[in-house]
Formats: structure tokens, C-alpha cells, sequence
């Protein structure tokens, strides 16, 4: 019964997310043939072609990468990849153990990101490049790509381990240890990213611009934030889009700008982004993310604690249990392949909750600074970064974190 449920819930998702997607396609392609009004005088029709034409790749992209995922997942689970994996570790390792668990997940995940390597290739060297945002080489894409690998072994192994351990010692209620275990290792990875992890990645410069300094400390002081420091960031050296965000914990925050970011706005314009980004903090949404992220941790942990002592989880999904050893791992690496699947509907709550989010950050800086400003460097980064004018309604209601344009600026005009 749990295999036709589990399959019943990755045929709906597949289907819904391919169906979204071909929404986004149409209707972006409808409506590539000329600027919406609003947007007449700022926008040129063959910058929001190449918008249109954008969007329309990388959801194509999607696409493939969404068949290819339901295509893993069967593997593993229904077709037997999980089992054969778990029996030979258990041979390797003498039956179980630490090292056993520990092996089986990392070579899931191994597996599972030498699979998706193809469309990061692809995303990176072909689509990103035909439209002029590839900034990267193959030896720079392959040297992150090893960073990061060694970054997931130094911190995740033994954040694997401590899990495998407290799911064999901790008892019946191993789950609230592992939650707490877990709030611990993301709290501190907050602190540890902007000061050991980012460096790793990117070149990190104190703001030299004394004149835009003045203007973001002035700005700084007006809304009450303590901040370690104005950085700028080589962005350019990966890609052609920019940005700016907040990054730390506590006394670590440190505010960062895509150089990318710097070259296009101007002062007013930085400013008003910087004010939109403080007002996520003033408005507490990233301790309300955490809060929400948290929880749900804490009841899907649960939930894992219930489903590793029932038989059917295991071969309702293609795998035996081990009947002569710990089956946590088994459990562990089950349970994170498969949630997404029953969980994907959960991702429009999400969505809403960032937009709100967004807007009210919006607001904020609005009333910090110019909302004009903020709309004009809005305006330029749609533009610069070929983000589509004319989404699909419902494709940016199901996936979308911040408003569509037009709702975002329409907003934002009505504070100035």
C-alpha cells in the first residue's frame, strides 16, 4: 500500500511541476513580443526579449532536471539502487557499524550530485553563457566544486556521525537530541560562514567608497543595526549578475555588495537596497524563518523517529531492513529522499510568506529612504539580470520568494 501511495505522490508532483513549468514557458513566450506598459520607458524591447528568452531556458532546464531527479529517486528506492548500495556496505563493513552508515549515505549523495553535475555543467557553460552571465572558467567551476566537497566532509561527517550515535544511543527519543544537535550546528554555522566559509569562495574587501560608506553608516545609525563591516565581493569573477545580503549571526553580521551590484546603481539607489535588506531584520523575518525552520525540524524528526520502526517504510520502498543490524542510516537516508515528495505542496505556503516578507521590507524602505530610488534600482536589476516582467500567475504564486515587478513596484509607488 505505502509503494502505491509513494508513487501516487511522485506521479502528482512530477506532473504538477512539469505542468507549472509549461505554464511559465507559454505564457512568458506570449507576452515576449513587447515591454508591459508600465515599464515602456525603462525597459527596451530586446532586454525584455532577452528576459523572455532567459526564463524560458533555465525553465527548460528545470524540466529536464525535475525527470532526472524522478528518475534517480526510482532508481534507488522501488528499482533497488538503495538495497544493492546497503547490502554491499554491510558486506564491506562487516555487517553494520559506523562507517557502514556513514558510507551509505555519503555515496547516495555522491551519486546523486555526479548525476546533477551534467545539468550544473549545462546551466553554467551553456545557458548562463548564451546570455552573457558566464564569467566563470571550467578550472574555477571545478575548484569550487572540489571546496565545497571538502567543506560538506569537514563539517558534515561529523555532524553524520554524531546523528548515527545519538540514534543508537539516545533511546526511544534519539529525535529531540539529533533537533537540538541540529539547531546547534546551523546556529554556529551562521557565525563560522562570513569569517571561514565565504573566504574559501570569493575575495571579501572593506567598502573604499568613503562617499557611499558615509551614506550606508548614516543609514546604519538611523535604523539602529550594528554591523562588523561593509564588504565588497568579487561576483564578477563567477557571473554578471548582482546582488547584496546580510550574512553572520549576532556580533559576526557583516554586510555584503556583489561588486557587479556597485558598478550599476548609484548612491540613492545602493542605499534604498540597503534599506530593503535592513528591513528584513527590523521586521525579525529571518528570526521568524528560523523559529518556523526549526519547528518543522523538530516534527519531521519526529516523524523519522516513528517511520525507522516500521517495516513497511523499508519495503514499501525497495529496501530490506537490516535484521541483523542498526537500521538508522537505512532510515535516514529513506526518509530525506522521499520527503520531498510528500511535502512539495507545502512549497506555496513558503512562497507566501517570503512575498509577504518582501513586501513589507519594501515598506520599510520606503519610509527609510526614497521609495523612488528603490524602485529605480529594482528596475535596473530586472533589467541587468534578465529577470522576466511577465511571469505565469500561477507559476509565481506556487514558486516565486519575492513579488512579481509589477506587484512589487505598484506597491512601492504607492509610498512615494
Amino acid at each position: 500500500m505505502f509503494t502505491l501511495i509513494f508513487l501516487a505522490a511522485l506521479v502528482v508532483m512530477v506532473l504538477t511541476k512539469l505542468w507549472l513549468a509549461s505554464r511559465q514557458i507559454r505564457h512568458v513566450g506570449r507576452h515576449r513580443g513587447a515591454v508591459p506598459e508600465r515599464f515602456a520607458d525603462t525597459i527596451t524591447l530586446s532586454a525584455h526579449q532577452k528576459a523572455a528568452d532567459y526564463t524560458i531556458a533555465r525553465t527548460r532546464l528545470s524540466m529536464l532536471e525535475v525527470l532526472a531527479g524522478a528518475a534517480v529517486l526510482i532508481g534507488f528506492t522501488l528499482l533497488g539502487g538503495l538495497h544493492a548500495l546497503n547490502q554491499l556496505w554491510l558486506h564491506v563493513f562487516g555487517g553494520g557499524g559506523y562507517f557502514y552508515g556513514v558510507a551509505l549515505i555519503a555515496s547516495v549523495v555522491l551519486i546523486g550530485g555526479l548525476i546533477d553535475l551534467p545539468f550544473s555543467l549545462y546551466g553554467q557553460f551553456v545557458v548562463e553563457e548564451r546570455f552573457g552571465f558566464n564569467k566563470m572558467t571550467f578550472g574555477l567551476w571545478l575548484a569550487d566544486l572540489l571546496k565545497m566537497a571538502v567543506v560538506a566532509c569537514v563539517l558534515g561527517l561529523p555532524l553524520l556521525l554524531a546523528v548515527l550515535w545519538l540514534m543508537d544511543q539516545a533511546g526511544t527519543y534519539w529525535w529531540v537530541w539529533t533537533w537540538l544537535l541540529w539547531m546547534a550546528f546551523s546556529l554556529l554555522l551562521q557565525v563560522i560562514f562570513p569569517t571561514f566559509i565565504a573566504p574559501l569562495f570569493n575575495k571579501f574587501e572593506p567598502l573604499n567608497d568613503e562617499t557611499l560608506r558615509e551614506r550606508i553608516e548614516a543609514l546604519l545609525r538611523k535604523c539602529g543595526f550594528a554591523s562588523k563591516g561593509l564588504f565588497v565581493m568579487d561576483g564578477s569573477r563567477r557571473s554578471a549578475h548582482g546582488n547584496a545580503y546580510f550574512t553572520g549571526f549576532g556580533a559576526s553580521k557583516r554586510i555584503v555588495f556583489f561588486d557587479t551590484l556597485l558598478s550599476r546603481l548609484d548612491g540613492e539607489e545602493v542605499e534604498a537596497v540597503l534599506a530593503h535588506e535592513l528591513g528584513h531584520f527590523k521586521r525579525r523575518h529571518v528570526a521568524k524563518m528560523m523559529i518556523v525552520t526549526f519547528a518543522l525540524s523538530l516534527v519531521f524528526l519526529a516523524l523519522l523517529g516513528w517511520l525507522a520502526t516500521r517495516e513497511w517504510f523499508f519495503t514499501g520502498l525497495g529496501v530490506l531492513p537490516n535484521f541483523g543490524s542498526s537500521n538508522h542510516a537505512l532510515a535516514l537516508v529513506l526518509f530525506f529522499l522521499t520527503l520531498p515528495v510528500f511535502t512539495f505542496f507545502l512549497g506555496p505556503l513558503a512562497s507566501v510568506s517570503s512575498r509577504k516578507h518582501e513586501f513589507e521590507a519594501d515598506e520599510f524602505a520606503a519610509h527609510q529612504t526614497n521609495a523612488g530610488h528603490l524602485v529605480s534600482a529594482l528596475v535596473k536589476l530586472y533589467k541587468d539580470n534578465a529577470a522576466t516582467l511577465t511571469p505565469d500567475p500561477l507559476y509565481s504564486a506556487f514558486y516565486y520568494s519575492h513579488p512579481p515587478a509589477a506587484q512589487r513596484i505598484d506597491r512601492l509607488l504607492a509610498h512615494a
